[in-house]
């Protein structure tokens, strides 16, 4: 089975229903589709869409060959969101932890199959760190304790999606210039480590060690060009899922957005 997370940031640009604009380049290709037909994922989560379905023209809305799920935010038009395309149609499908202020920002989808159950998730970001490190951080904690209460430790489960946090110094070009930075705070590395004490596996550095591996780079200062990059998405597996792992790779020279797609390859 092949699983894609993408942080796709914004669904109407990368499909060309909007134009999207590098550098000078002004561009209404549909990058989303092509590269999906590309590469024929089984399951394909993207995050920040900015979108509710009904804002998405029709013939846009999905490639042929997959069911969509949607969630938006119900607090901003424009804002977070995140897209699920699957082959295979779930039998049960939940939106959040039925917290109020996290779910109306519409970062989650649980796709819940007989032998698996797949988590699409937006984590907030903390870039205003007075007004949403505190928001941030309780949005992993309910995710741990929403996973605690409703799946045991036998369960096999994948959480796919932008976690906004750098783990360790290797998942970041300068780790010395950021230790104050909202995605590389002690306190955020400190949560993520959380999942990896509930015995979830970052699939990525399971299987690789190398430095300069990274998902986002700014937009700024030609970040992307000069591989000035964090690592924050990631593809997490639950224990049971150990040796269930092929590999997990990053599509650095995939463009399209900010973030670059991230392959999970897994014996389901």
């Amino acid at each position: 089975m092949k699983i894609i997370s993408w942080n796709i940031n914004g669904y109407r640009a990368i499909t060309g229903q909007n134009p999207s604009k590098r550098f000078d380049t002004i561009s209404k290709e549909n990058k989303l589709f092509a590269y999906i037909d590309s590469e024929n994922p089984d399951l394909i989560a993207m995050q920040e869409t900015k979108a509710e379905m009904s804002q998405i023209t029709e013939e846009l809305r999905c490639p042929n060959g997959y069911i969509p799920i949607y969630n938006h935010s119900r607090s901003k038009k424009g804002y977070s969101g995140v897209a699920t395309f699957v082959k295979r149609e779930p039998k049960e499908i939940k939106f959040g932890f039925n917290i109020e202020k996290f779910d109306t920002e519409g970062r989650v989808i649980e796709c819940i199959f007989d032998d698996i159950t797949h988590f699409n998730i937006y984590f907030p970001n903390a870039q205003q760190i007075e007004l949403r490190l505190d928001y941030k951080l309780e949005f992993y904690s309910e995710l741990y304790k929403y996973i605690l209460n409703n799946y045991s430790k036998n369960d096999k489960i994948i959480i796919s999606g932008d976690f906004n946090t750098a783990h360790k110094a290797i998942d970041l070009a300068r780790p010395e210039q950021n230790v104050n930075t909202s995605g590389f705070l002690q306190v955020e590395r400190d949560k993520l480590d959380e999942l990896f004490q509930m015995g979830f596996i970052d699939s990525f550095r399971a299987k690789h060690s190398e430095p300069n591996q990274y998902s986002w780079w700014s937009n700024r200062s030609r970040a992307r060009e000069n591989n000035v990059g964090w690592r924050i998405d990631y593809h997490f597996l639950s224990p049971s899922l150990e040796n269930n792992l092929i590999d997990c790779n990053m599509q650095q020279n995939v463009m399209g957005s900010d973030h670059c797609p991230i392959v999970l390859n897994i014996n389901l």
